[in-house]
C-alpha cells in the first residue's frame, strides 16, 4: 500500500494550504473567542468544492477519494479545528447518507444544495443513548404520507446552522438494532426545534446544540432508506467520519508542534535558544514522530475505504490514535511556550483546548 501523495493530491493540498493561511489564519483566534465561523468562510470553500468533495461529479461534488478528503481536512484544521470539524461534519455524515442511500428523487433534492451553500448535520446521539446508539428512544410513528417523530438530540454539530439534518428515531419500540430508521429533517419542519448551544472548552467557533422533536410532522419522502435500515446507515456512515476526525487531529497536532518548533528557535535560555537544549530536542523528536504515524494510521484507513475494502477497525484506531497524539501535542507544546503556553496571545493555547 503507497502512501505517498499523488502529484494532483500535493497540488490540491498546497492549494489548501495557501487558502487557509490567507483567508482563515488571520482571523481563527477571534473566532474562537466570539464562538462563530462567518458564513463567509463556508462559502469560499464551497466556491473551492469543499462542501461535495466525496460526492460524485455529475452531481455537482468534485469527486475526491477519501485519502484527498483527509489531506483536505487536515489543512482546515492545522489553522481551524472549529471550521475543520464543521466541513469533516458535513461531507463524512452530513451529505454522504443521502448520497449512498438516497433515493434518486432525494439526491436531486438535497444534493445541489448540499455541494453549493448549505452544511449538513448528523444526529445520532441522546442524552441517554451515545456510543450506545441502539439505546436512542426518540421515536418515529407512521400516519398516512408522514411519521410523526418526538425526542432530543444532543451533541449536534452544525445543528443551528444545517441546512437538513440526518436523524434516527426508532420506529420499531421492539425491534432493536433492526428498529430504528433514518430520516432527512429540514428546519423547517413544524415541531422541530433547536435546543441549548453548548458551550465548549474547545472547539468554540463550531456550534454544537440540542434537537427537539414534538410532534414533528416528517413526510414519508424524508425516509432514507426502508424503515429498519438506520442502524445499518448509521454504522456505514460513522466509519468515514471517524477518518474525517482522525484527519483533523493530525491537523491539530501539526499546527501545535509547528508553534512549539518556531518558539524553540527564537526563544532563548541560559545563552542559547531553547530548541539547543537537548530535553525540548528530544520533545519535539516525539511530536514530530506521533505525528507522522498518526497520518500513516489515517492515510491507511482511508486508502482501505478508497479500495472498497473492510476499514471499520483501522478507521477507529486512526481516530483513537490520532486524538490521543494531538493530545500530547498540544500538551508539549504548551510546556515548550513555558508560562507563555498558557495565554491567548499565542495559538498553543487554543490548540490544546481543541485537541
Amino acid at each position: 500500500m503507497n502512501f505517498d501523495l499523488s502529484e494532483d493530491q500535493i497540488s490540491i493540498r498546497d492549494a489548501v494550504r495557501e487558502l487557509c493561511e490567507r483567508e482563515f489564519a488571520p482571523h481563527a483566534a477571534r473566532w474562537d473567542q466570539e464562538e462563530i465561523v462567518p458564513r463567509e468562510a463556508v462559502d469560499q470553500l464551497a466556491k473551492q468544492g469543499f462542501l461535495g468533495m466525496g460526492i460524485a461529479e455529475a452531481w455537482g461534488g468534485v469527486g475526491y477519494d477519501y485519502r484527498t478528503i483527509s489531506v483536505v481536512i487536515e489543512e482546515i484544521a492545522r489553522v481551524s479545528a472549529a471550521l475543520a470539524i464543521m466541513i469533516a461534519v458535513h461531507n463524512s455524515v452530513g451529505a454522504m447518507p443521502i448520497w449512498r442511500f438516497g433515493s434518486d428523487a432525494q439526491k436531486k433534492r438535497f444534493m445541489p444544495r448540499l455541494v453549493t451553500k448549505e452544511l449538513g448535520a448528523f444526529c445520532l446521539s441522546e442524552p441517554g443513548a451515545g456510543s450506545d446508539a441502539a439505546s436512542i428512544e426518540s421515536y418515529a410513528v407512521r400516519d398516512g404520507d408522514s411519521y410523526v417523530l418526538h425526542g432530543a438530540k444532543n451533541w449536534v454539530t452544525n445543528g443551528s446552522t444545517a441546512g437538513s439534518i440526518i436523524l434516527f428515531a426508532r420506529t420499531d419500540p421492539d425491534g432493536g438494532n433492526k428498529g430504528i430508521t433514518a430520516f432527512v429533517i429540514t428546519p423547517d419542519l413544524p415541531g422541530f426545534s433547536v435546543g441549548k448551544h453548548e458551550d465548549k472548552m474547545g472547539l468554540r467557533a463550531s456550534v454544537t446544540t440540542e434537537l427537539a422533536l414534538q410532534d414533528c410532522r416528517v413526510p414519508v419522502a424524508n425516509r432514507l432508506g426502508e424503515e429498519g435500515q438506520g442502524f445499518k446507515i448509521a454504522m456505514a456512515t460513522l466509519d468515514g467520519g471517524r477518518i474525517g476526525i482522525a484527519a483533523q487531529a493530525v491537523g491539530i497536532a501539526v499546527a501545535a508542534y509547528e508553534a512549539a518548533l518556531g518558539y524553540a528557535r527564537e526563544r532563548k535560555s541560559f545563552g542559547v535558544p531553547i530548541g539547543q537544549h537537548q530535553m525540548v530536542q528530544w520533545m519535539l523528536a516525539d511530536m514530530a514522530t506521533g505525528i507522522e504515524a498518526a497520518r500513516l494510521l489515517t492515510l491507511r484507513a482511508a486508502s482501505l475505504k478508497d479500495r472498497g475494502e473492510p476499514h471499520g477497525a483501522q478507521a477507529a484506531m486512526a481516530k483513537l490514535f490520532a486524538s490521543e497524539t494531538a493530545m500530547r501535542v498540544a500538551t508539549d507544546a504548551v510546556q515548550i511556550h513555558g508560562g507563555y503556553g498558557f495565554i491567548k496571545e499565542y495559538q498553543v493555547e487554543r490548540h490544546f483546548r481543541d485537541a
